[in-house]
């Protein structure tokens, strides 16, 4: 299997198992990953995801261009322009997603790590699009996305030259959580994850989803935002809950609901 899936304890661990190719994504993996984010979608039990690869070397080195799949170009682009289900540019995923950048993250790799919320990397982790040095330009979300994560400049410097940026850079410019010793980075993503679990799963949906379709409103239009995430969190019994739980300083117990 070219991805691996394991859920524990609320969490779900998804890793790219391709090492021996650099963890790179053919159409076998493609549709596998798109068949795990719908899996997560539908589980409501799941209230974190981590996303890795599998080695000590890359992340993932984006598409596998030893795979022939057929459709490049224009017709590439116009599939996703219709029915996009990646990771980067996937609205109906509401789960918290952590990216565990253990290596190399270029191209559709690097668009992977846009679509997570929060980003841990290695300190030996670096990060392109090289897309143009081979004729191609990323269009699974980083054209659209990179250059509204960080500075303009260095997104498209990055973009038209393929320059590899180091983990502290991307942290420099705030596209990065924390960088870590790579022997510390299991520790730092699993404290990330004890965080996003003591907080209450839906209260995380309704910021995920009014964060992520009010990044390009004005203020007022984003406030006055009604997302059902939103409703249903303020809404839960989970509200009600975290206050009780405050009150008699104890650890709130979430229903989820």
């Amino acid at each position: 299997m070219s991805v691996k899936l394991d859920i524990q304890g609320h969490v779900a661990r998804v890793t790219l198992d391709r090492p021996e190719r650099m963890n790179a994504v053919d159409s076998a993996t493609h549709q596998r990953l798109n068949e795990i984010w719908d899996q997560i979608e539908s589980t409501p039990d799941i209230r974190c995801v981590v996303l890795t690869g599998a080695g000590d070397k890359a992340f993932c080195a984006g598409a596998d261009l030893k795979e022939n799949t057929g459709k490049i170009g224009v017709e590439y682009w116009q599939g996703i322009s219709d029915d996009f289900s990646g990771l980067a540019l996937r609205r109906s995923l509401k789960v918290p997603v952590i990216a565990r950048v253990n290596g190399l993250a270029l191209g559709g790799g690097l668009e992977m790590v846009l679509g997570c919320d929060i980003v841990i990397a290695a300190d030996s982790a670096q990060f392109a699009l090289p897309e143009a040095k081979v004729g191609r330009v990323p269009l699974d979300g980083g054209m659209v996305l990179l250059q509204r994560l960080i500075p303009r400049n260095i997104a498209v410097g990055m973009m038209m030259t393929g320059h590899m940026m180091q983990a502290t850079e991307m942290a420099h410019y705030g596209l990065v959580n924390a960088v870590v010793p790579v022997g510390e980075l299991d520790a730092e993503v699993d404290r990330w994850v004890a965080k996003i679990l003591a907080s209450a799963p839906l209260s995380l949906r309704a910021i995920k989803s009014v964060v992520r379709q009010t990044a390009e409103m004005s203020v007022h239009d984003a406030f006055t935002q009604e997302t059902p995430e939103l409703i249903a969190a303020l809404t839960s019994e989970d509200a009600n809950e975290g206050v009780a739980a405050f009150q008699a300083k104890r650890a709130p117990i979430w229903k989820g609901r």
